[in-house]
């Protein structure tokens, strides 16, 4: 009971509580107790069937029910953004999959506010999926949470499901149709304007990444047209967009743009600049990484293996695709400059994480 109390985390009282029968489970206590157990969703299940043979006057408590999922999202958002996908990946899915079951039997006029929850449940979790590599299943994920938001009667999560799949495009190295996509979101009847730029961003660095400087300047421009507008209204999809500021994104675009110099000067103002970043340790390290990319595209190479050493621990702890696919960017940069021996060791150990390898040291951990 210590154990298990332990890994649901939750109180050892209130698992002997459960064991005993003297409590029945909470949808939360459930879905800890399933991840916990590996169960596959059967405690879930057991858990709902109990609750449809409870007396037809015990209604959904639909109030509750979406503030206290709603918090629990946020911070699995903050577990996922400074832990990594594997530590939060089974809570989502659970909670999902509670969500839809709990929308079908509640009262018809409070439905919608459940099926959003599960939405927004469901886009994360097509995050998390895309950020452990499983690109199919950040498609799924991400499919079910705009049918899942039509049910709730809201559609913009069908126009920011574009942008998501133009990241996807732009991580295969299809730039085409990552703008193509980026494109098709921004003119979606129901983005907002803040989908509209992430959609910018998204064009941006694929009109980059095949050196198309004016477009992308163009495209850059938009997005801080977008982002200054009124965005206090509708469901906020996707990332903060603080956490890639207009700056940031330019700089990123450079280094496509092989304008590696200034790139470099951008990274170095605005990470001093933002001191908050770190909060976010998933986009911090991916900004951080693309700095040391500048870096050494002006054969400061020197420095910029001092910022990679200074990350990998971080790195191992995220263990994510994107900063891996970013990691393979720097490593591409650095094999083509002079290096010492114990540099080249460095940029060797980096690129065995780009390809997901762990290195020998680690291992030992």
């Amino acid at each position: 009971m210590r154990e298990l109390a332990r890994r649901a985390n939750v109180s050892e009282g209130q698992i002997c509580n459960l064991e005993s029968g003297r409590r029945n489970p909470t949808s939360a206590a459930a879905a800890a107790c399933d991840a916990a157990c590996d169960a596959g969703g059967v405690l879930i299940k057991l858990a709902e069937t109990a609750r449809r043979g409870a007396p037809a006057d015990s209604p959904v408590a639909v109030d509750s029910l979406v503030a206290g999922y709603g918090r629990i999202l946020e911070e699995l958002k903050d577990i996922g953004r400074s832990a990594g996908p594997r530590f939060v990946d089974a809570s989502l899915r659970s909670i999902a999959r509670i969500l839809t079951d709990t929308a079908s039997h509640a009262e018809a006029d409070r439905r919608d506010e459940i099926w959003l929850l599960a939405s927004r449940f469901a886009e994360y979790t097509g995050w998390m999926a895309q950020e452990a590599g499983n690109f199919a299943e950040a498609l799924r994920w991400t499919d079910l949470a705009v049918r899942w938001g039509a049910n709730g009667g809201d559609e913009t999560m069908a126009a920011y499901a574009l942008v998501r799949k133009a990241f996807i495009a732009e991580h295969r190295g299809d730039a085409a149709t990552a703008i193509r996509l980026a494109g098709q979101a921004a003119g979606h009847p129901a983005a907002t304007p803040l989908i509209r730029a992430h959609a910018a961003r998204r064009e941006a660095q694929g009109h980059a990444s095949i050196g198309d400087y004016g477009a992308c300047h163009e495209a850059l421009e938009r997005s801080r047209g977008h982002a200054h507008q009124d965005n206090r209204h509708g469901a906020r999809w996707g990332p903060r967009i603080e956490n890639g500021n207009p700056r940031l994104i330019e700089a990123s675009c450079m280094i496509s743009l092989r304008r590696f110099e200034q790139a470099a000067d951008i990274f170095a103002i605005e990470l001093e600049r933002h001191p908050a970043l770190p909060h976010d340790s998933n986009s911090r390290s991916r900004f951080t990484i693309r700095q040391a990319t500048a870096m050494a595209g002006i054969d400061h190479l020197d420095q910029a293996c001092q910022v990679i050493e200074a990350l990998l621990p971080t790195i191992l702890k995220l263990d994510s695709a994107t900063i891996r696919a970013e990691l393979g960017r720097f490593v591409q940069q650095a094999r083509t400059r002079q290096a010492t021996p114990g540099q080249r060791s460095l940029v060797e150990t980096t690129a065995a994480l780009a390809h997901g390898q762990r290195p020998a040291w680690a291992l030992r951990r």
